[in-house]
């Protein structure tokens, strides 16, 4: 499958992001010949455990990720980051979770929005919202180059394109710029032929970021 960088809008210091922000960048997809496509959406969970008293908390994660992704919505993904393990499960999972009450989400977040094809390159460019929610709490990119699976041979290309984006996104004088991190993937037992569970990993460091920015700006 193709590669994919997913990346975060990450807000100069002093300001927030907001729905004009969202505007400017998907113009700003256009204007570098983007053709506008259909919708996509992703949507993340972060689950702790419902430990009774007498069960040692030692034995169980003390938090992981859940992801549903529209590459595959008949798979559910779970990244459990203390012992670095990415698992793919059937979407049913979250249904039998919910019977056990084992495990329950604490926070839920959808990420939606359109894409748009430039050449070789896939670009979605969405809003991040909670579940049941339209309160903006971040926007995100996915940039896929699509004639290549190797993470490594599609690095320049990719690090090529995300330059002339980032141009072209100055050119608008935002107050933020999209954040690229890149996980290792050697950590999950991912190597370099991408699968969804390297998308999963990318989300799931973007939502640890986002959380980590949110007690910031709290503090």
């Amino acid at each position: 499958m193709p590669v994919k960088w997913v990346l975060h809008w990450q807000p100069n210091a002093g300001t927030t992001v907001n729905s004009q922000i969202l505007t400017e960048v998907s113009q700003c997809a256009e204007s570098i010949n983007g053709i506008k496509g259909g919708r996509w959406k992703a949507t993340l969970n972060f689950y702790r455990p419902m430990l009774k008293e007498q069960v040692n908390p030692v034995e169980f994660p003390r938090d992981f990720l859940g992801i549903s992704l529209q590459e595959q919505p008949s798979k559910y993904y779970f990244v459990i980051r203390g012992q670095r393990i990415v698992l793919e499960a059937d979407s049913n999972i979250q249904s039998i979770m919910e019977k056990l009450q084992s495990y329950k989400s604490r926070v839920a977040l959808n990420f939606e929005g359109f894409q748009y094809q430039i050449g070789d390159f896939q670009l979605r460019v969405g809003k991040v919202v909670p579940v049941h929610s339209e309160s903006l709490r971040g926007i995100v990119m996915e940039m896929d180059y699509l004639p290549i699976s190797s993470w490594e041979k599609s690095h320049q290309i990719m690090a090529e394109f995300y330059d002339i984006w980032q141009e072209a996104l100055q050119k608008r004088s935002l107050p933020g710029h999209f954040a690229r991190m890149e996980p290792n993937f050697g950590e999950y037992g991912l190597g370099d032929q991408y699968t969804l569970p390297h998308t999963a990993v990318q989300y799931a460091s973007i939502m640890l970021q986002m959380i980590a920015t949110a007690q910031s700006v709290r503090n």
